[in-house]
């Protein structure tokens, strides 16, 4: 008999009790007596003289397992927060759980330190062990990272000031969202939703629901723009002036260091996505001709195509995902399925939460666990399939190295992606009728208008914004503008009226734990569709390849990853061209279905 899988999450299993739980209480101890330990034990470690020396590995090790303790209490805060925007006890434990990896990446920092002041030749006679040969990329990248930033004291500063300063502005800004309201009313009957129920209103069939919510929306965040201009004006500036400080020119440094990528492979992403716009922009004009409008406004980007409206309950999008990641294989299907069984998602549609979805891994368990507001659309069905990813790729990562999971946000965006690109695909495939596939289809080629345009819209705006904020403080006004032309270009121009605000309202550009979150997005999304192609061309027998690829994820290059299992050079146009042209075949078959006769 299949099994009824509950639509809200079991945090239980880790802290019972909730933001008040005594087991999680002594959980942050236990981590804080660590850190001033480990500390201490960094700080009297003798940089080795030989290749013989061992120490390092025990170091490695107890490394690890805080970084494990920590990461499963950021976890658990992150889901605390998630599910409950006032719950301001979460809010406190936050700043306890930043002030403990502050710490950690000071010692993190010492460390790299003493790794990057060791003699060259014992520094390769270590690598040579066999213990050590297995993650010798990540403790390389680690020695040459710290090369390249301030001494250790100024370092550790950094990470210190970095807690109420750099991350305080980012928690500041999930207070301002935890508040905002936007008021509805639907049949005479007036609401207060959460900017995460707003936001899927704005896939109604309804123009007027979706104008009501675009004007309520924009005031809302309007009424917040001084704040929001502040934080990311400061959260920028704090940023820049740490660059400033290592000497670093290029703004993009971190973030391309972070992601294993070179700013050659981006420049020639970005290149062939702007050469190839024109069909996009035909896309929208045929979308705005059927919807009767001489031209989109920002609020029809994602209003639905046809009129079959099909509506998925929670039951049966979880069975629908099942069933066709059972046609890539069986380790997918297998570990979803256990995922939603145990109740490692947290969907229900109510009050209180926050907006959008993500996935987070609990290391020390070995669980993930997925937030986000399921309210029936395909797109949420896509949502929903596109966490799972996330946390198939971190199940599949316990099988190496501890050392080789850390995998960037470029290539975790990949896996994602595929299993989005499943399911969507399937939608399609099924569809009962003509406008049943009409409506699925644009819900598809929506995905490649937000990862070629969207995405491109923000990537120009940060630039851009990095670019004048290096010269002082960006109004708000100034911020509004450069929103609006970044979306000028990156659409084509195709939009009768824009989201100017869209800076504030993006939680994206206000993470703290790496600048510039928006083109990992579209790289994973067309380096998937490589994948997909293999897959579909191989079937289940192509399984095993693909965790390979995973596995290999945090502990080379991008490019390396690319060569190795895809036998392609990420540097060459043709290879983002070969993925951008499956997105563009989408919509010439949109294109066909609406021809007028």
């Amino acid at each position: 008999m299949r099994s009824h899988y509950e639509e809200t999450w079991d945090l239980d299993v880790f802290f019972a009790g909730g933001s008040d739980s005594p087991q999680f209480a002594k959980h942050l101890q236990s981590i804080k007596k660590q850190l001033v330990q480990f500390e201490e034990e960094i700080e009297n470690w003798k940089i080795p003289t030989t290749g013989q020396d061992t120490s390092l590995l025990g170091l490695l090790e107890e490394m690890q397992e805080i970084s494990d303790n920590t990461g499963q209490a950021g976890a658990f805060v992150s889901c605390l927060q998630a599910q409950n925007s006032n719950d301001s006890k979460a809010n406190e434990l936050r700043g306890i759980v930043t002030t403990l990896q502050a710490k950690l990446d000071s010692i993190h920092t010492l460390f790299d330190e003493k790794l990057s002041a060791i003699e060259e030749n014992v520094w390769l006679s270590l690598l040579e062990r066999p213990d050590t040969q297995e993650i010798e990329f990540v403790l390389n990248e680690k020695r040459k990272q710290a090369s390249e930033k301030l001494p250790k004291e100024q370092e550790s500063l950094i990470h210190a000031l970095s807690v109420d300063g750099y991350h305080g502005w980012g928690e500041l800004y999930d207070t301002i969202v935890s508040k905002i309201k936007i008021p509805f009313e639907e049949k005479g009957e007036k609401t207060e939703l959460s900017v995460g129920q707003a936001a899927n209103k704005f896939s109604s069939p309804d123009p007027q629901v979706r104008q009501q919510i675009f004007t309520a929306w924009e005031k809302a965040w309007e009424q917040e723009s001084d704040l929001l201009a502040d934080t990311l004006n400061h959260l920028a500036g704090f940023r820049l002036s740490v660059y400033n400080q290592r000497k670093w020119d290029d703004f993009l440094k971190e973030a391309l260091t972070y992601n294993r990528m070179s700013e050659e492979t981006l420049n020639v992403m970005w290149e062939a996505i702007s050469d190839h716009k024109q069909p996009f922009v035909d896309f929208l004009y045929r979308k705005a001709e059927i919807l009767g409008v001489e031209q989109l406004s920002w609020q029809d980007l994602d209003a639905p195509i046809g009129k079959a409206n099909k509506a998925y309950s929670y039951q049966e999008g979880a069975d629908f995902i099942l069933k066709h990641f059972s046609e890539f294989g069986d380790d997918l299907p297998s570990f979803t399925e256990k995922a939603f069984e145990e109740r490692w998602i947290e969907a229900e549609d109510r009050p209180g939460k926050r907006p959008g979805g993500f996935c987070t891994s609990f290391p020390n368990s070995k669980q993930s666990r997925i937030f986000m507001t399921y309210s029936g659309t395909p797109g949420n069905v896509s949502t929903l399939a596109h966490e799972l990813g996330h946390a198939f790729h971190s199940h599949v990562l316990e099988e190496v190295n501890p050392f080789n999971r850390d995998y960037a946000m470029n290539v975790a965006e990949t896996a994602s992606t595929f299993a989005e690109m499943i399911v969507a695909d399937a939608s399609v495939r099924e569809a009962q009728n003509e406008d049943e596939k009409l409506a699925l289809l644009e819900d598809k080629i929506q995905r490649s208008v937000a990862l070629l345009m969207n995405i491109h819209a923000r990537f120009l705006f940060e630039t851009r914004f990095y670019e004048e904020r290096k010269n002082g403080i960006v109004s708000k006004d100034r911020l509004n503008e450069l929103m609006t032309e970044a979306q000028k270009e990156a659409y084509g121009d195709a939009l009768k009226e824009y989201h100017p605000l869209f800076w504030g309202s993006k939680l994206h550009f206000f993470i703290t734990d790496v600048p510039f979150y928006n083109f990992p997005y579209t790289f994973g999304y067309l380096f998937s569709l490589g994948i997909y192609a293999k897959a579909l061309k191989e079937g289940k027998s192509y399984e095993k390849k693909y965790i390979a690829l995973l596995q290999d994820t945090g502990s080379m290059t991008v490019e390396e990853l690319a060569q190795k299992h895809l036998n392609v050079d990420l540097t060459k146009k043709d290879f983002w061209e070969q993925g951008i042209q499956l997105c563009i075949q989408d919509v010439k078959e949109f294109m066909h279905m609406t021809r007028k006769a």
